[in-house]
This record gives structure tokens, sequence and C-alpha cells, in this order.
């Protein structure tokens, strides 16, 4: 019987054979048409080399985007890059529970770099600088540690298409002194640095009650009418009314003097002048001091002046009075921006000057078909742009039409806490007629979260997820005080 190995090395060698003439027919034919090395570049280099496609800003977005196209192809073929200068996500909506204390952000955060093993792209720690869009290269600064030495120099990134998804910043409309006195919520550290002078002013009135006679208080200014600016109002005076079972003596919500000003006529005009109305009702009964059509003139560290006149004293300011885009985007390589810095966007999502390069998110502005203005910067509007750009990015690898993206307006829901919850639901479908309050409106504002989860972690562990917070809200105290 002769021998197996034997036998399987013959088959080896007769297949060597085999390839050896076929590549020598196809050189052959080559060399018959008349095709060169450098005509079939082209052809070779779609087949053999990686297609490079690189997400700046891992938001709400850009998670979810990095992680359909990691999930849709393989290593192999596609080089999917991630680059933020946060090595971890928290949901932008979420800042002002984080900056109160009554969200852990440890326990709710997404690390980048184990999320990207999952879901099968890389991940890079860096500050975005700006693009070379001729050489198609993404340009980022060094990374510096906060000793200030140098922990990753600066690189230079190539991409065949990028997606930018960098967020956008608050609008100080050149107000003196707000970017030097006033606080942000843009990101988590800016949310952290609240918290902490927050509680600091707490305890310090606290103490005082305690040793004197007097009857200090917290003078909170938050300017913006909006959505951050009415959910931080009433999750603000949610947290004083719990503070005193966290040490602080004879310390309640009676102790904030909180007021809320807004430079139009009325809070939240994105929703229904009905639940504008609510709105304002709600939290001057939980104590703000709601001032409309009052325009903020000058920013000191102890106070604000308005336009009318009046002077207002502060212990701590927020500034939520809106959203622009970056200063740097206005300078992004010849990239056409609008009157607030943002990048203005084709039917696609395309940059009007270069389509290999997408925008979405609150960096993009994106004006619908039949409309006159851009859409607002929001959360939903962020997620239906990755899913847009996600299938157009598949379309331009695969040499087919691009799909134009149509916004779909699901409403919009606003948070007063354990207070109340205010909101309109499908407001493409019915005007946004469909106005909706209390445990309605807050269940469908809770499932607005769940539904982020799902989105960046997919349907088992975004469940998983959810149930574990459950849990979690049970096990862990109501509040971080440190």
């Amino acid at each position: 019987m002769p021998n197996q190995g034997s036998i399987a090395n013959v088959i080896w060698q007769a297949q060597i054979k085999s390839y050896y003439c076929i590549c020598y027919i196809m050189l052959y034919k080559i060399r018959l048409h008349g095709i060169t090395c450098g005509s079939l570049k082209p052809f070779l280099d779609k087949f053999m080399k990686r297609i490079k496609i690189v997400v700046v800003g891992g938001g709400a977005g850009g998670l979810e985007l990095v992680r359909r196209l990691g999930l849709h192809f393989t290593p192999q073929t596609h080089d999917i890059l991630l680059i933020d200068k946060n090595r971890t996500h928290i949901w932008k909506p979420l800042l002002h529970e984080v900056a109160t204390g009554s969200l852990d952000a440890n326990l709710d955060e997404v690390g980048y770099g184990g999320h990207g093993i999952r879901w099968g792209y890389r991940f890079f720690n860096g500050t975005f600088s700006g693009i070379n869009r001729i050489k198609k290269l993404v340009l980022t600064d060094p990374l510096n540690d906060e000793n200030g030495n140098e922990v990753i120099s600066a690189r230079e990134i190539s991409y065949d298409y990028l997606v930018l998804a960098v967020g956008g910043v608050s609008n100080d409309f050149g107000i003196p002194g707000v970017k030097s006195h006033a606080m942000f919520l843009e990101n988590r550290k800016q949310a952290d640095k609240f918290r902490a002078r927050l509680l600091n002013a707490c305890f310090k009135v606290s103490h005082s009650l305690v040793e004197s006679d007097n009857s200090p208080v917290v003078n909170l200014i938050i300017v913006g009418g909006g959505a951050t600016g009415v959910e931080l109002s009433a999750e603000l005076l949610n947290v004083a009314s719990s503070l005193n079972q966290y040490g602080l003596t004879d310390f309640d919500e009676n102790r904030i003097r909180l007021t809320l000003i807004e430079a139009g006529d009325r809070l939240l005009p994105a929703l229904p002048e009905k639940l504008s109305i609510a709105a304002i009702e709600e939290l001057t009964a939980i104590g703000v001091d709601v001032r409309l059509n009052t325009v903020v003139s000058e920013v000191y560290n102890d106070k604000i002046l308005t336009e009318n006149g009046d002077i207002i004293n502060s212990d701590i300011t927020v500034w939520a009075a809106g959203v622009r885009g970056a200063k740097y985007l206005a300078d992004l390589d010849g990239l056409e921006t609008d009157h607030l810095d943002r990048l203005i966007v084709n039917e696609h999502l395309q940059t009007t000057h270069d389509p290999a390069v997408f925008a979405m998110g609150d960096c993009a502005s994106f004006t619908p078909s039949g409309l006159t203005r851009p859409l607002p910067p929001r959360a939903q509007a962020a997620h239906q742009m990755a899913r847009a750009v996600f299938k157009n990015i598949i379309s331009l690898t695969e040499d087919r039409d691009l799909r134009p993206f149509i916004y779909n307006d699901r409403g919009s829901l606003v948070s007063l806490s354990r207070f109340s919850t205010v909101g309109s639901l499908m407001g493409n479908l019915i005007g946004g007629r469909l106005a909706i309050e209390g445990r309605l409106a807050r269940i469908a504002y809770m499932s607005l979260y769940r539904l982020h989860l799902l989105a960046i972690h997919g349907w088992l562990r975004g469940t998983t997820l959810i149930l574990v917070g459950h849990v979690n809200r049970i096990a862990r105290p109501k509040l971080k005080v440190h």
C-alpha cells in the first residue's frame, strides 16, 4: 500500500505546477494585449490594499458608526480607525446628571479600547488638529500627560474615507467674561469640575449654618433655556433635597438660589408652546427663578450683568446658551462652513468641497430639502446620520449610488428630574402636536438612553447592560458626592 504522505506530496507538487501555469498564461495574455503594470495598479490596489476609514470623534454618532463599520467589514479588507482625545465615552445628554452627582460616570462610560477590540476597529488616543486633503492625511497634535510630558508625538494618519464627528462647543456669542468665569458642560472633565465646585459651595454653606446664625445660600445661575438648562435646573434642586443624607447638616433645596436666564420669550423653543408653559410652571413651583427676555451683557466671577441693568449675584455660572462648531473647523483645508463654523454637507452628508470627507452630528450643517434652517444639534440627528454615513460608505466601496439622508423627527423629550417630564413625539408625522407629560413622558425619556446603549453595544450586550443598570440603581448610592 503506497505511503499516504508521499501521495499528499505528489498532489501538493501538482497544485504548485498548476499555479505556475496559470500565472504564465496570465502574464502571456497581459503582454499580448499590451497591458502594462502601471495600468494594472488601480485594479490590484482595489483587491490587495485595505481601505482605510478614519472617524474623528467618539460621541454618540461616531461610536455607533465605527461599531457598524467594524461589524460589517473584515480587518483583512478594511482598516477602521477611531480618533478621540478622550479614552472613554459618556452620552452627552447625561452630562447634567454627571455634573450634579446623580449619575456615576465611572459605571456608565465606555472605554474605546475594549469596545474597539470587541467590534473590529482600532482606537487612537489623540487630539485632532487638521487634515491634508491632497495627501489624504489626518493630523493630530502631540498627546501630553498631566505634567506636560509628551506621551504620543504628533501623527499623520492616512485615510481613504474620512468622517468628522467632532461635536460642537458652547456658543458664547462674544459676551465678555463668559470664557473666563462661566462653566460649560461639554465633556466629562467639565462635568466633574462643576460637581466638585458645587459640592464645595454646598459644604461651605452647610458648615456656616452650624457655626453661625446667618442664612447663607448657594447662588447658581444657568444661562440658556434649552433642554440642557432646563434639565440641569431641575436636577440641581433634586440633588439639593438629598444632600442632607450625605453629611450636609440642615442643607436642603431652600439653600440653593437658582436663576434660569433665557434671552428669548419662552423656554424650550424646540417644543410646542404648551410644553414650554408647563416647564415654566413646574420649575417655578420647585423654586427656580425663571427670567425670560433677559440678555446677559457681561459675566464676572461673582455676578452677571444684564442688558436690562440687573445685577445677579452668582457663586457658580453655567453657560448653556447654544451650540456652534469649533473654531478650527473654519480653517480645515478649504472645507466650507456656515456662520457658526459648522461644516456644510450635501444630501449624502459629504462635505461640499470633498466627497471623500463626511461630516455628521453637531459639527455638520445640513439643511433638509424644503427647509430654510439647518437641523438643530440633537442626539437623534447624530444617530440617524451615523446610519446614513454607514450605508453611503458601503455604497462607495461597492461602486453603487449614494442614498440621500432623510431626517425623521421623532420629537423631543426634556426631563425635569423626579418632578416631571415633558415632550412631544412623532414631530415629523403630526407636526409635533402629540404633547406628553408625566409618567408616560418619563418612560419615553428613559428609553432614549436604552436605545443609545443598543446602538453602540448591539442588542445582546446592550440589553445586558440595561438589566445591570437596574440592579446598580438599587445597590449603589443615589448620589456621587466625591
